[in-house]
Formats: C-alpha cells, sequence, structure tokens
C-alpha cells in the first residue's frame, strides 16, 4: 500500500471515529489506484480510532488546539505525495475507483481542487439526506465562478495547497473560504459524481424536518437515487459474544442453564468469539467443553451483591482489549433464557446496523397498568393508565430485557454508559423468548408451568 513516494496523501482527521475508521480504511486499501500513504490527524481520541488506524497509516498526528484547517494543514507537512486528498474519518468510498476518479482532473493545472459525491447512508436523518442528496448531484460541474467546495471528499495539488494553504483560525468552512481564495486568483474547481462517498452527515442545521421528510421521499422515488445501498458493512465484523455468569450454572431440564444460550450463540452468522466471564471454575469447564472461550476467572470483588452488571462487562472488555483482542460490536447474552429464538441475535445486530443506533436493547411491549416507586413503603407514580383500553392508549410502556439481548459498541461499555448516546429497542413479539429463569425462584416452578401449557 505504501510506496517509497507515493503519488497521494490521504489525510483522514479524526476525534473518536471507531465506529467508522475501520471500514474507511479498508474501503481505501481496496483502491484500483495503488500509490498512495495514509495520515492520520488525531483530535486526541479517547476510544480505540487510533489503535484500530495505527497498522495501516504512514503517519499519525495528535492535535490538541483543533480547528479543520489546521488539522489540514499539520497533515500536509509530514505528507510525501503530490496530490493530498482529504477523507472525513466516517465517509465510505462507495467503490474502488473512487481515488481514481477523484484525482483525475487533477492533471490539468488549472484546476485547483475537486471534490466528490457524498451519499447517505441508510439510517442518514431525513434532514441530512434531503440536503446531500440536494447539493451533490449527478452531473459532473466546473467551477469558474462558484467558490463551494468540500473536504468531507476532496483532492488538490500540494503545490496549490503551498501557495493557499488554509485557514487555521475558522472553527469550519474552511474548505468554502479556500475555494473563495483559489477562485479569485484563476483557478477552477471541479465537482466529481463517480467520486463518492457514503456520508451520515448533512451539509445544513437546523431545517424543518417534517418538510425535509417530505423532500427526501420524493426524491428517494425517483429513478435517478434508487441504488442499493451498500454502506453498511454487514460482512468482516468481528463480533463478541459475552455471557456473564455469577457463580454456578443452575440447572434446567436436567443441564446446565448456560448450554442454553450457547447454543443459540454458536448459531449466529455473526458472532466471531463467544466469551464466558465467570467466577465459577465448574461453569468456565462447562462452558469451554462447549464452545466458548474462558480467557479469565472473574475477580471475587466483581462477584458480590452489589456488585454491578457494567462492571463486569467492562473489566472484560479491558481485559480482552489488554491482549489487543478488538471487537467490533458486543453482544451481550444473559444466562437464564432458555427460551431465546435461534434468529434473535442476528436479527438485532442487523437492525443496529442499519439504523446506526449505538445501542440496541430487546423489549416486551407492556399495555397495563404501571407505578413507579423508590421503595416497596413510597409513594408510587402512575406511568401507564390501566383503565383506558389498549387500543387506546397514545404511549406504551417497554420493559426492557438486557440479559435476553442487547447489542452495543465496545466503547460504550468502556465508559460504563450504554444507555447515554443513540439507543434504541427491539420489540420481543413472542411472551416466551421474554421467561427469565432468574424471575423464579426455582427453575422447576418454570417447568411445572410449561408442562401444563403444553
Amino acid at each position: 500500500m505504501i510506496n517509497k513516494k507515493p503519488t497521494v496523501s490521504i489525510i483522514i482527521r479524526t476525534k473518536n471515529e471507531e465506529k467508522y475508521i475501520k471500514q474507511c480504511i479498508e474501503k481505501i486499501k481496496i483502491q484500483s489506484f495503488k500509490s498512495f500513504e495514509i495520515i492520520i490527524v488525531d483530535n486526541y481520541s479517547t476510544d480505540l480510532t487510533v489503535k484500530k488506524a495505527k497498522k495501516h497509516c504512514y503517519k499519525i498526528i495528535k492535535i490538541k488546539k483543533f480547528s479543520p484547517g489546521k488539522a489540514i494543514n499539520e497533515g500536509i507537512k509530514v505528507s510525501r505525495g503530490s496530490i493530498i486528498v482529504v477523507l472525513s474519518a466516517h465517509c465510505i468510498p462507495v467503490n474502488n475507483n473512487w481515488l481514481k476518479n477523484l484525482i483525475n482532473d487533477l492533471k490539468d493545472k488549472k484546476v485547483a481542487g475537486v471534490y466528490g459525491r457524498q451519499e447517505p447512508m441508510k439510517y442518514t436523518s431525513d434532514v441530512d439526506k434531503r440536503d446531500l442528496l440536494t447539493i451533490f448531484g449527478l452531473d459532473k460541474k466546473i467551477q469558474i465562478k462558484d467558490t463551494f467546495f468540500h473536504n468531507a471528499n476532496s483532492a488538490f495539488r500540494k503545490e496549490v495547497w503551498k501557495k493557499i494553504p488554509f485557514n487555521e483560525k475558522a472553527t469550519n468552512i474552511e474548505d468554502r473560504i479556500w475555494g473563495e481564495k483559489v477562485i479569485s486568483k484563476g483557478y477552477k474547481i471541479i465537482y466529481e459524481p463517480s467520486a463518492s462517498v457514503y456520508h451520515f452527515h448533512g451539509v445544513h442545521q437546523n431545517l424543518n424536518k417534517k418538510r425535509a421528510q417530505n423532500v427526501v421521499r420524493i426524491l428517494e422515488s425517483l429513478d435517478t437515487f434508487k441504488k442499493d445501498d451498500s454502506s453498511i458493512n454487514y460482512t468482516g465484523l468481528k463480533v463478541l459474544a459475552l455471557v456473564p455468569v455469577k457463580g454456578r450454572s443452575i440447572n434446567f431440564e436436567g443441564k446446565p442453564l448456560i448450554k442454553k444460550t450457547l447454543e443459540v450463540a454458536k448459531k449466529s452468522k455473526f458472532i466471531s468469539e463467544i466469551v464466558v466471564a465467570t467466577d465459577d471454575k465448574k461453569t468456565a469447564k462447562f462452558a469451554k467443553a462447549n464452545g466458548a472461550n474462558v480467557p479469565f476467572i472473574r475477580p471475587s470483588y466483581l462477584s458480590k451483591p452489589s456488585t454491578k452488571l457494567l462492571d463486569v462487562l467492562e473489566y472484560s472488555i479491558k481485559s480482552l482489549e489488554r491482549k489487543k483482542i478488538y471487537y467490533d460490536l458486543v453482544v451481550i447474552l444473559g444466562n437464564s433464557y432458555p427460551f431465546r429464538s435461534e434468529d434473535l441475535i442476528d436479527k438485532m445486530i442487523k437492525k443496529l446496523l442499519e439504523e446506526g443506533s449505538d445501542t440496541l436493547i430487546a423489549a416486551i411491549k407492556e399495555s397495563r397498568g404501571i407505578w413507579l416507586s423508590e421503595s416497596d413503603n413510597s409513594n408510587v407514580d402512575l406511568i401507564n393508565d390501566p383503565t383506558t383500553p389498549r387500543n387506546l392508549k397514545k404511549k406504551h410502556a417497554f420493559i426492557t430485557l438486557f440479559g435476553l439481548c442487547c447489542v452495543t459498541h465496545p466503547s460504550n461499555i468502556r465508559e460504563k454508559n450504554i444507555f447515554k448516546k443513540n439507543y434504541s429497542i427491539y420489540k420481543i413479539n413472542d411472551v416466551l423468548n421474554s421467561i427469565d429463569i432468574n424471575n423464579l425462584k426455582k427453575s422447576k416452578m418454570l417447568e411445572k408451568t410449561l408442562n401444563k401449557i403444553r
């Protein structure tokens, strides 16, 4: 990938881009044009952005006092290519000719820069979809007066940059400031739609969402904008199934209950590895015999009655990452749901990827009356009115089933705040899925109940 003197230097500015950086770089690596180097300019990311990018990059620069123009200028100073490409870390090249198409017009010395098309991802908001679909069209443009330029997906010659570097004081639109200067010097800017990337951000902000929804629906109905969406990476993901088990796994139908969870996890098309986080040696031995890994025995301080599950999950992820084992997604599976559907895990992983959620948790709809209290003896507040017919209720409660299945990103576990960002629920329609043996005093009670139903 890295030649002695590459033609192109690709500058990627990053700040906590763990979610996208791997896919971005993998799409760069398969480009038909091979003479390039990758330079990361990182604004002190606190997640795994740098670690995931490190082995693919020529240089990684860290800057504390960030401005978009300064980040580009600093990256170019260590670059070796005669052509500079600037790409946002959350932009994914659409095909393997992206780079070739982006730099082709720079052979013309009168062309200062080229910027490519930006297509929305499936889960891009309607407001941002409208921006991207209307601003970045299908016709190539040669701009003689128009100063619009966009550094999410751009290329320019280094010799032009030496004459006109990017403004380091501007907090944003450094690209349009640069575009104005190069046009005023008699250069041309070219918009090249065949050099396209997927980008979930829009260009404008604070727009009317209702109006945006209408515009997006019309645009998406047109043949010119109908296209298979390959922005979602279903393959090549490294997915961990993490099964926390405290103490000995109880028996159900004559076998340790954990066996049920492991059997379902092994049938997933996405799960790369199953790790059981247990404090019990016999449970660990059984888990290993049934296809799971047990790389550590959970310490006793994480098995106290007061121990929070998030502490156990954080310990597990950090223990694996200390061994330089990194994952793209984590599926958290409790040990006490024997009737989990075989396809539930994969359906939830797909939904999280399609929605762009940070966390997706299984939940069951509850239309009966619900009251909330701080303790058994305190006053209760009505959450869901039991007197209103279910079909007339405007709002419904959902009971989360964390142990049934929760899909999230490693960074959320590392920060011990799975629900702080963009989270959503996966509605469970089959009540049998939601049966948690831990809510019953003995598993035999459940077996007797099931026998009556049968």
